[in-house]
């Protein structure tokens, strides 16, 4: 009986190894990173006429991820890194299918967001899709506004890294930080705060505004600071 028992355990242990071997990874992001790398500066400027002449390589890297779709295994951090990920990656490859170009904003009657041009795993989604029915809503986490870039010259500037589980977390928080007290973007004094047009779109997200921004502004803004949004530009962020 105890031997039998032991079979038993042992089929179980070798079945459940078995399925977690079979289990789909998420994609390994390096090709995205490599891009990234060589072609967006420090500040988040995009060559996109030499991404454009490696175009191959970002085609590819966007059909890995149409190949391996998020799977429900896989823990937050993977997820989050992923759809972050395809976001900035997909933005990229509408820019370089149409470059030259002046801005993202001349696709598709302003609306090219709306557009579900992008396959993953056999559904077809649009970056609205991946940002407002995905992102947003299933993380909760107002910092990814500083993680995803819509190619405009007023997107917090695109990191010239892909997202992994394990930079996530620490990347999140220095891209808020660096995008917030950059005076390209937001300019904050103890009584009045002039800030990107993403903190008004986006409020529900930042909740009391004053205090998300005190969170990591060098300058703490007073409770009655007024606080006012600055024009966007769209013109493209090269």
């Amino acid at each position: 009986m105890k031997n039998t028992m032991l079979i038993i355990l042992a089929l179980f242990t070798f079945s459940g190894a078995l399925i977690a071997q079979t289990e789909p990874a998420p994609p390994a992001h390096k090709g995205l990173d490599s891009l990234l790398q060589k072609y967006v500066s420090e500040a988040g400027k995009v060559d996109y006429k030499g991404l454009k002449t490696d175009k191959a390589a970002l085609d590819a890297y966007c059909d890995l991820l149409s190949a391996n779709p998020v799977q429900e295994h896989w823990s937050r951090e993977e997820k989050m890194a992923y759809w972050i990920n395809a976001y900035n990656a997909f933005t990229l490859k509408l820019i370089t299918d149409h470059y030259p170009t002046k801005s993202i904003m001349n696709f598709d009657g302003g609306k090219t967001w709306d557009i579900r041009r992008i396959r993953i795993g056999g559904k077809k989604y649009s970056l609205n899709n991946i940002e407002n029915d995905i992102l947003r809503p299933q993380f909760g986490d107002a910092r990814i506004h500083f993680a995803i870039n819509c190619a405009a010259r007023s997107c917090p500037p695109l990191w010239n890294h892909a997202y992994t589980a394990e930079n996530l977390e620490t990347t999140l928080e220095s891209r808020a930080r660096a995008f917030i007290n950059n005076s390209k973007y937001n300019t904050i004094t103890a009584n009045r705060a002039r800030v990107s047009k993403i903190f008004e779109w986006y409020a529900a997200d930042f909740g009391d505004l004053k205090s998300f921004l005190n969170r990591y502004s060098d300058v703490a803004l007073n409770k009655n600071a007024a606080v006012s949004f600055n024009e966007y530009d769209w013109a493209l962020n090269e």
